[in-house]
């Protein structure tokens, strides 16, 4: 079985372009996963093929990344609009990072949106590898009605439900012809010295030669051939089938790229496991692909025996004791399989550093409808987190609630939707709350007595004590300057821990940091000393003298890497400046043509909208990943407000 993936922006007809290619020969079997994740298995020219048809979403990107992990080729679908191309952006970062051999079809050609060379001209700023045309449309007016193949030179004609019909080449379009197969076979001539040699000689080198030229540069996925068509018509459909069939690499050559990538023994590796979701009544499922013989049902693999093989379609067992190499089957029953993850009898190696999915932005908190449920969704999402990489799971600090971080609106949606659908644990979210911090702005001396009486023996502990602000980042730091014995070394530690308990929640009701404290002088009673009272005097003395010190709410500032295509890099500074930032600058990606790495500080309050800004000025493309860098002074109506919400007491 041969394997590809479909990938792209939205709305340019992926399902559709795996539909008609799957109807070219017989009835397609077809499922998705929860997830969005589309298989279909299909025939053409007597093999078994397998397309994985991956969401359009940016927010599903790291579905993408997973399904090329198995994937012998994949097929980059794009629109007719030049003004669209960023859209690919991500798509084309993902698929040059891999290394998996692509052919890019530009789709929805039957509609008026632009020329074609304009389309890859702006595809070209985002991608490293030469993109190459080879087909030209054939136009009457606005509207194409056929395309030309720059390697046999033979033009077709669209016929709406059937075959195209071979026409001669437009007397209108032969210039064109052979000026765009003279640049494809310049391109195509940077990888072939033979090929150079005849161009050089000017000798007009035969089609099978460089059908065969153009196969191989595409197996060592050397270039990026452009396809053309309109799926909805199947114009354009059968061609890009047979391009597939005849230029893709076989498995064999995904084995020898996955060893390479992943460090791995290429002889050890048996399969890999790239997609997986959970059923209702059956559990994890995981989607496998073999990429080498001798895998058996029931045998070790990842180190565990692998469960029941199915049909992912059917969910029927699969026919075969021994699926060969390409074979794409689910399987049950074998939660050890890790996804992505390459797999040999003996382990689940780690898949290679480009599937790494994308950092999730939008963070909220999970509330089940029932509090009985609490336990119950917090361990649905420790599942859910092993099937989908994309989620991140924590708990929020001081009150313990699930706090998630999703790629977007969208994968928020899914990830409910899953939970009441297949868990049954319906919930609702809330935005969490930023984690603001308080520190005092002056110093404080105080004198503190602890005395109780209480029947029997009493309870006596004298400080006096001087707190003082610290450095931004030094925390809270202990001293003490006693003499003479004032208070015995024995309690002096518990004096330290009730300071430190003073600063859980200060006179504005939050955490402190950044005090020092100076135990400086006290006294003691020798039958009803102890360390609890000592312990008393430290943390109710500190609380006095944070009283008097003038405490200042604090703001968590945090450091954002925000990696966007550069023609959207000028729209970030007004953006930065908006929520009260700082620019720090930015730099192109080294790791991605096209790209900007974009550096600010941006309040902790202003990471949502962040998100949500940068989003729209970005059609959904940009991201951001971010690191705590440290707290500031807040002040003003804002700083009132969110006192006022934490309960302060201070005038």
């Amino acid at each position: 079985m041969r394997c590809f993936t479909i990938l792209g922006p939205s709305q340019t007809g992926k399902s559709t372009v795996v539909e008609k290619l799957a109807a070219l020969e017989g009835a397609p079997k077809r499922s998705v996963s929860p997830y969005g994740l589309g298989l279909t298995e299909f025939t053409f020219g007597n093999e078994a093929w397998c397309a994985l048809d991956t969401p359009g979403s940016g927010e599903a990107l790291a579905h993408a990344q997973d399904a090329l992990l198995a994937s012998d080729a994949c097929i980059l679908c794009v629109s007719p609009a030049p003004e669209e191309a960023v859209l690919a952006a991500p798509y084309l970062r993902v698929i040059e990072a891999s290394g998996t051999p692509c052919i890019l079809f530009v789709n929805r050609m039957d509609e008026p949106r632009g020329r074609l060379r304009d389309v890859i001209a702006s595809l070209q700023d985002y991608a490293s590898h030469t993109l190459i045309l080879r087909q030209i449309p054939i136009r009457e007016g606005d509207k194409i009605v056929g395309s030309c193949d720059l390697i046999s030179e033979r033009a077709w004609r669209y016929r709406e439900g059937q075959p195209s019909s071979l026409i001669e080449i437009p007397e209108s379009d032969v210039e064109r012809e052979h000026e765009a197969r003279a640049e494809f076979l310049e391109h195509l001539s940077e990888f072939d010295d033979w090929l150079l040699e005849e161009l050089i000689e000017d000798r007009e080198p035969p089609s099978d030669a460089i059908y065969a030229i153009s196969s191989r540069v595409l197996r060592e996925n050397k270039i990026i051939p452009v396809l053309v068509g309109a799926a909805s018509h199947s114009n354009g459909i059968m061609r890009l089938m047979k391009a597939l069939r005849h230029e893709a690499p076989p498995v064999e050559t995904l084995r020898k790229r996955l060893a390479a990538a992943g460090n791995g023994n290429e002889t050890a590796l048996a399969a890999v496991g790239f997609h997986a979701y959970y059923r209702q009544n059956v559990g994890k499922t995981v989607l496998v692909r073999a990429i080498a013989n001798g895998l058996k049902q029931g045998a070790v693999l990842g180190g565990s025996r692998l469960g029941p093989v199915q049909d992912p379609g059917t969910g029927k067992p699969i026919a075969t004791e021994t699926p060969a190499a390409g074979y794409v089957f689910a399987t049950v029953k074998s939660d050890h399989l890790p996804v992505p993850s390459l797999l040999t009898a003996d382990a689940a190696l780690p898949a290679p550093e480009w599937t790494a999915p994308p950092t999730p932005m939008l963070e909220r908190i999970l509330v089940p409808a029932s509090e009985r449920d609490e336990t119950k969704l917090s361990e649905t999402l420790a599942k859910l987190t092993e099937t989908d990489r994309g989620l991140k799971v924590v708990q929020e600090e001081g009150t313990g609630a699930q706090l998630i971080s999703a790629q977007g609106p969208v994968h928020l949606r899914d990830l409910c939707k899953t939970l009441a659908e297949v868990f049954h644990v319906d919930v609702s979210d809330r935005m969490p709350s930023p984690v603001y911090r308080e520190t005092i702005s002056k110093s404080s001396d105080v004198h503190y007595r602890h005395r109780k009486q209480t029947g029997g023996a009493g309870q006596f502990a004298d400080v006096k004590l001087s707190v003082h602000p610290n450095g931004r980042g030094d925390g809270f730091t202990f001293a003490e300057t006693v003499k003479g014995g004032a208070v015995p070394r024995n309690f002096i530690p518990a004096v330290e821990a009730g300071a430190r308990e003073a600063m859980e929640k200060g006179p504005l009701g939050l955490r402190v940091i950044d005090v020092g404290v100076t135990l400086t002088d006290g006294q003691h009673h020798s039958v009803d000393s102890s360390e609890f009272a000592f312990r008393a005097a430290g943390k109710m003395g500190v609380r006095d003298a944070l009283a008097q010190a003038s405490a200042v709410l604090m703001q968590p500032i945090f450091r954002v890497e925000i990696h966007i295509p550069s023609i959207h890099s000028g729209s970030l500074v007004p953006i930065v400046s908006a929520f009260k930032g700082q620019v720090l600058g930015f730099d192109r990606d080294e790791s991605a043509k096209g790209w900007d790495n974009f550096r600010a500080l941006i309040p902790g309050s202003a990471l949502d909208e962040l998100a949500r800004s940068l989003r729209s000025a970005t059609q959904g493309i940009g991201t951001y990943s971010k690191s705590f860098d440290h707290f500031e002074e807040l002040y003003g109506k804002e700083a009132e407000a969110i006192i006022q919400a934490h309960g302060s007491h201070a005038n």
